[in-house]
């Protein structure tokens, strides 16, 4: 009997958990395919919700859970964090033997895994390769991951010409478009009155979806910049505004303590929610007005459910965004020009971005029929000069 190809899906966060989900269940679903999960990051952390219940409650058995994230809002505590999460995927590795690695996008959590890969020999599948960030250090971790992997499945062709410029092959970097088409073509919605039991608060318009990140390669100190869009949402009295929490990056606990002391004193129209999952999260973001901050979510899942998006600072800068993504500097002034300016747009939200459902099912084949190997060939690119 030929044994079964073992999979083995890394997530260390909420939003990449969301996006990795529809490929996990076409694996699982496959009689000639073992999934494996490893969880690690912000999903073992009580801090940031404890997620990997929710892994669990999807019905995906937990492999491995490497623990790594240290209580620290310091770049010395990621850095360190970063260290024992390769020796904790080391030994997940070698315990669970997986052909092949799945990571998504650029997260510290990541880096690590695939560093442990790479030393273990294990090929490396990764997605949302090519974009690029250019206020955050995930920028470099997005491009160093891409170096250590062996298939690259992108969300655009620009991002696929990006990764054959890094070095790889053509024929092992595939755009079939982004995940996150085969998560809003497949979600089960929660409508108004539910969403309002779901989140115990009220919802009256106009709702401001907020999710505000540490910009790691900003000009200011993360809770600088932050109490600057809180600045700006004081000149929107009457918006109902539901915040998310930031990713563990340092300064995150900055910004978590702010919005908590901001939030209890606007509890009538606003709430906090350390982990709102994908279904509340984008339910919440339909019946929003505008989203407001700097995640990834608003340039990718916004645009497609027709929101305006106030994208703020450079976080996101150089990524792929319609013209429904209003680009704002990090100051307050700024930031109200850039939410008025949202509220009264008048044309639909398009997407820059161009796919349809099926994108995981596809990348799961893709990695079926794959030849196993480790070694590859720097692709030199001809420049004239």
């Amino acid at each position: 009997m030929t044994a079964l190809r073992k999979i083995c899906v890394v997530t260390g966060s909420r939003a990449e958990y969301g996006l990795l989900y529809w490929l996990m269940k076409h694996v699982d679903a496959d009689a000639d395919l073992q999934l494996q999960v490893i969880a690690t990051g912000m999903h073992l952390s009580p801090e940031f919700g404890a997620t990997y219940v929710h892994i669990q409650k999807d019905g995906f058995r937990i492999d491995a859970r490497v623990e790594m994230l240290l209580s620290s809002d310091s770049a010395t505590g990621t850095a360190k964090s970063i260290g024992l999460g390769v020796i904790g995927f080391a030994d997940a590795f070698e315990r669970l033997k997986p052909d092949i690695i799945v990571v998504l996008g650029d997260r510290f959590e990541i880096f690590a895994a695939a560093q442990a890969a790479l030393i273990a020999r294990i090929p490396i599948a990764h997605l949302h390769g090519g974009e690029i960030t250019e206020g955050a250090f995930d920028e470099s971790i997005r491009h160093s991951i891409t170096k250590m992997a062996q298939w690259h499945f992108v969300a655009a062709e620009s991002y696929r010409r990006r990764v054959v410029q890094l070095g790889e092959s053509p024929d092992r970097v595939f755009n079939f478009g982004p995940t996150s088409f085969d998560v809003l073509s497949h979600l089960e919605w929660i409508d108004r009155p539910g969403l309002v039991t779901a989140l115990g608060m009220s919802l009256k318009d106009p709702i401001f979806l907020v999710t505000y990140h540490p910009e790691t390669l900003g000009r200011r100190q993360p809770v600088e910049a932050l109490d600057e869009l809180l600045s700006a949402l004081e000149a929107f009295p009457d918006a109902t505004v539901v915040f998310t929490y930031p990713n563990a990056d340092a300064g995150g606990r900055g910004i978590m303590s702010r919005l908590e002391r901001w939030v209890a004193a606007n509890a009538k129209r606003a709430g906090l929610f350390v982990s709102l999952g994908q279904q509340r999260y984008l339910s919440a973001m339909r019946e929003a007005q505008i989203v407001v901050g700097n995640s990834s979510s608003g340039l990718t899942e916004a645009p497609p459910l027709g929101k305006i998006t106030v994208n703020i600072g450079d976080r996101q800068k150089g990524r792929l965004r319609p013209s429904s993504v209003i680009d704002s500097a990090d100051d307050c002034e700024s930031i109200v020009a850039a939410i008025q300016k949202a509220l009264s747009w008048k044309s639909p939200a398009t997407t820059a971005v161009k796919g349809e459902a099926g994108v995981s099912e596809r990348i799961k084949n893709t990695l079926k029929a794959a030849r196993l190997e480790i070694r590859k060939t720097f692709l030199d690119i001809e420049h004239t000069h």
